[in-house]
């Protein structure tokens, strides 16, 4: 798939399965992040829920509202990106087949093309309806971040069979409803891969081993953005927040000595 040549569709990336091509996909959360992911040819970029704690410094995703995910889709939309631009339902807002409907046609209305939200069995006539109503949808399953109050923090799922026989029927679930590719955060690699073998549409894993069909992983982590986290699932590339030190140090010697600019 040349992710230069023209749109990138969700029935593209359905069919990069098929095809043997892994797909790369990465957060933004405003304007120049997504021009910019655009340009290096990310085919799937996520206006994700993690903004609630990387952008508005909340302790979880629980306190983003939709008015949060409309103001950021906006932003991002923006940018008139090639790649599919994917934005997270929040807390609260998939709880019935109404609400998931209206819900995810308002943040079309506001520039995603596609959706994304965690569950599986639980949410399968939610997920239909909005497939339904031709938004593509993206699965979630493992550990679910807007569920970390009730789980008590953030687990690796698949170790207990129980877990990993859940794990399939709500991958199942999701495909019977139409997803057109499932993340897989927090899985156990074994499992994952397993679930990446028999699954007919792409697994995007973050935190889930090597062997799904693509990657994810929130813009900030990979940058190096935010040193007051300590993430195990993820190696930074680069040393950002060191960085941005250093540069306005140097700004501000250079002001504070009577330079200008």
């Amino acid at each position: 798939m040349d992710t230069h040549s023209g749109k990138i569709t969700a029935e593209q990336l359905r069919a990069t399965k098929a095809q043997g091509r892994r797909i790369a996909s990465l957060t933004a959360y405003d304007f120049p992040m997504t021009r910019l992911l655009d340009e290096a040819g990310i085919p799937l970029i996520l206006v994700g829920d993690s903004l609630g704690m990387v952008v508005l410094g909340y302790p979880d995703t629980t306190h983003v509202t939709m008015a949060d995910m409309e103001h950021h889709v906006r932003a991002a939309a923006r940018a008139k990106p090639r790649a599919l631009l994917v934005a997270d339902m929040p807390f609260g807002s998939c709880q019935t087949v109404e609400s998931a409907r209206s819900n995810a046609a308002r943040l079309v209305l506001a520039g995603a093309e596609a959706v994304k939200a965690e569950g599986g069995q639980e949410i399968e006539a939610q997920v239909r309806a909005i497939v339904e109503n031709g938004i593509p949808f993206l699965g979630h399953l493992g550990m679910l971040p807007q569920h970390v109050l009730e789980e008590g923090g953030y687990h690796v799922k698949g170790k207990k069979e129980s877990e990993r026989e859940k794990l399939f029927q709500d991958a199942e679930a999701l495909v019977r409803a139409g997803a057109f590719a499932i993340v897989l955060e927090l899985v156990k690699a074994s499992v994952a891969k397993e679930l990446t073998e028999r699954l007919p549409i792409p697994t995007i894993g973050i935190g889930a081993g090597p062997d799904c069909d693509g990657q994810i992983l929130v813009t900030p982590d990979l940058l190096g953005m935010l040193p007051w986290y300590d993430l195990k699932h993820v190696k930074p590339r680069l040393n950002a927040a060191e960085q941005i030190r250093a540069v306005v140090g140097e700004w501000k010697k250079a002001v504070m000595d009577g330079e200008r600019g």
